[in-house]
């Protein structure tokens, strides 16, 4: 069940509110696994069983390697992790597998191998990602391994961030499994971090989504490189504004049941350097590749080959996270190998040159990697990929058709026209989002005994909720196109 559903908005959210506020304290723990169990199961039912495999496997691998010798806590340790791989290799990278180990056998001229096709579990990469740092975390001896089943369950199953993370680790809501304390003013902030998500994902991120999918289904030779670049602009916005909008609004359901998440986005097109752009972008992901991959590989306390090595391979991996494709690892590589490049030296040379052609740099970077990305995630997948993910390319720099029947006016709406240079502005710290929001801030903190400003400020604040509240459940109840990119990992 998503989160922009009107079943979600109108009926589930607003029944779950009222049960949870009347349940006793300690019945709400429960009231909010079976209503997570619920809502997993409303869209994929055949794949609960999965979902309650997993909690129990965890449950006692993390009992397992909370007690006994060291040696054995290593080996069920391991244990879990290969189990928890394990599940995901099945579930996600079985046809990928023998798609490739087929083109291998056609060669060799055997017969190739068939898999039943099986669906994808929706959020596996992501619950199997938390299971997995429970686990470890117990190992390394960060925290106590979890005696009541329900509350790992609640942890592992948890509906707000099941399906498009933020990755939430254990240790940072340990404490508020067993005592929370839920406020009017965090359970305020919580609403308004709703909102604005679902600003995001209705307002910007699906206005911008048709022209990018109507560009990226075209054939390579009516591209035209206005085209091409008007495509990638309009998919940079619509993965950015649709992932950090779902973000928003798992964090913002997190506070109204008094779970505070940590952030997943700090506008991460307003990056100086690739380097950068990962320290702001889907930050849950990159910190569990960081402690649980990079730093055990050996990090940077090897050689500085070693450590290029070990950053390579931990963007493969990230790219594979994303999806059983060889455009997936393409994008990692890309990635990889520019943070490769930075270390070397590139990162002092931009240091020394303006911002903005920094800012530019950047942006140019992560738009050639989302060129793979887009390919890898479209509706229907080309018979060669890699070949148009070159010719686009190629057609970006310039090379583009010439006599195409195609022209940019086509693509815009007069919707699109009004919301696509809204987005632009969104997308980085000026927007009038972020300056209300120091408007605010300063307002209590310098301009206290101005009242009248803070109440202005307040009051417009407000008013702009609830006109995005009031936009988004219109554009909901209209049925339009409404994609959502990362429901697929």
């Amino acid at each position: 069940m998503l989160f922009v559903e009107p079943t979600f908005l109108f009926l589930f959210l607003p029944l779950l509110l009222w049960a949870y506020w009347c349940a006793p304290v300690g019945m709400r723990n429960l009231l909010l696994t079976i209503a997570s169990l619920f809502c997993y199961a409303a869209g994929q039912p055949h794949h609960l069983l999965l979902m309650v495999c997993s909690i129990l496997f965890n449950y006692l691998a993390g009992l397992a390697v909370g007690s006994g010798t060291p040696t054995a806590k290593k080996w069920w340790m391991i244990l879990a992790v290969v189990g928890n791989l394990g599940v995901l290799v099945a579930f996600k990278y079985t046809g990928f597998l023998v798609e490739n180990l087929n083109v291998l056998t056609a060669t060799l001229g055997l017969d190739p191998l068939t898999v039943p096709r099986v669906g994808l579990p929706v959020g596996i990469s992501f619950f199997t990602f938390q299971a997995m740092s429970y686990v470890i975390d117990v190992y390394r001896g960060r925290v106590e391994p979890q005696r009541r089943v329900l509350d790992l369950a609640l942890y592992i199953s948890f509906f707000p961030q099941l399906i498009a993370g933020p990755i939430v680790r254990y240790t940072d809501v340990a404490r508020q499994l067993i005592s929370r304390r839920l406020t009017g003013r965090l359970f305020e902030s919580g609403v308004r971090r709703f909102i604005i998500g679902l600003a995001k994902k209705m307002i910007l991120a699906n206005a911008v989504a048709g022209p990018s999918d109507q560009i990226f289904a075209l054939p390579a030779d009516e591209l035209t490189t206005p085209i091409a670049w008007l495509g990638i602009v309009c998919y940079s916005l619509q993965i950015y504004f649709d992932f950090s909008g779902y973000s928003d609004m798992a964090i913002g359901l997190g506070r109204m049941f008094g779970f505070r998440f940590p952030e997943n986005f700090r506008f991460p097109y307003a990056a100086s350097s690739v380097t950068d752009f990962w320290r702001r972008w889907h930050i849950s992901l990159s910190s569990w590749f960081r402690d649980y991959l990079y730093i055990p590989l050996g990090g940077n306390r090897g050689s500085v080959l070693r450590t290029y090595c070990n950053l390579f391979i931990v963007f493969v991996l990230c790219g594979l996270w994303h999806g059983a494709s060889w455009l997936f690892i393409a994008w990692g590589m890309w990635h990889g190998g520019l943070l490769v490049l930075e270390r070397l030296g590139l990162s002092s040379l931009l240091n020394r040159t303006w911002r903005p052609v920094r800012h530019g740099y950047t942006l140019l970077a992560v738009m050639g990697g989302w060129v793979l990305f887009r390919i890898a995630t479209g509706p229907t997948m080309r018979p060669e990929p890699m070949l148009f993910a070159g010719q686009y390319f190629t057609t970006l720099c310039g090379f583009g058709a010439v006599d195409s029947v195609r022209s940019l006016p086509e693509f815009f709406t007069s919707y699109t026209l009004c919301v696509l240079p809204v987005a632009m502005l969104c997308a980085v710290p000026i927007s009038v989002c972020h300056v209300v929001a120091q408007l605010s801030r300063m307002t209590q903190s310098e301009l206290r005994r101005r009242s009248s400003w803070r109440n202005a400020v307040q009051f417009g604040s407000n008013a702009g909720l609830l006109a995005a509240l009031a936009w988004s459940v219109m554009l909901m109840s209209a049925d339009l196109y409404n994609p959502f990119i990362y429901f697929q990992f």
